[in-house]
């Protein structure tokens, strides 16, 4: 297939609404809790199947499954969308103040307003990827993706030149230019 000037391929749909790789980032439960889920409804089950009011019982299985399925954080390049069991709800990363750290080290969205909104699934370590997918427009408090932090691909190397250069004995001196020193530990 070949593309024209206005993005769009020989059949005519254009491909300008599609994001590129890289741009978006979905944080959720994974799909093995729902193991747990089946083995909690076969345990249930026997229960439920000798009275029928306890047949009731089932739809807790069930609710505990959609939660799953349903519950997520998806970032892309104009925003959050959060989806909780009950609805949906988009923030743009302009009505981002910032980011708190609940004691359990779950994410809360701080919004404009002060007013906060759970983030599911998302966790302290997951901020350098909110920081990548907002194309900067959030800060990453861990400091990972500073310029001070990215190299070029020689990076173990220099760091490695550096230690050698810096590394002192007990007393405080330089030992990397001590011959002495080098025949000692065997560099």
């Amino acid at each position: 297939m070949t593309t024209d000037e206005r993005g769009t391929t020989d059949g005519g749909a254009t491909n300008e609404g599609t994001p590129e790789k890289g741009h978006r980032a979905v944080f959720r439960i994974p799909g093995t809790a729902l193991i747990g889920v089946l083995m909690l409804f076969m345990c249930m089950f026997p229960f439920a199947a000798t009275l029928p009011y306890l047949l009731v019982l089932l739809v807790v299985p069930i609710l505990v499954a959609v939660w799953i399925v349903r519950t997520r954080t998806v970032a892309t390049r104009d925003g959050l969308e959060v989806r909780t069991m009950l609805g949906t709800r988009t923030l743009p990363w302009d009505a981002l103040k910032g980011f708190a750290i609940t004691p359990k080290a779950s994410v809360v969205a701080v919004l404009t307003d002060d007013t906060k909104v759970a983030l599911p699934s998302v966790r302290t370590r997951h901020l350098p990827v909110l920081s990548l997918v907002s194309e900067g427009r959030v800060p990453d408090p861990s400091g990972l993706l500073s310029d001070d932090g990215e190299t070029s691909g020689d990076a173990p190397a220099d760091a490695a030149a550096r230690e050698k250069s810096t590394d002192t004995d007990a007393t405080g001196a330089d030992r990397a230019d001590d011959p002495a020193s080098e025949d000692r530990d065997g560099r």
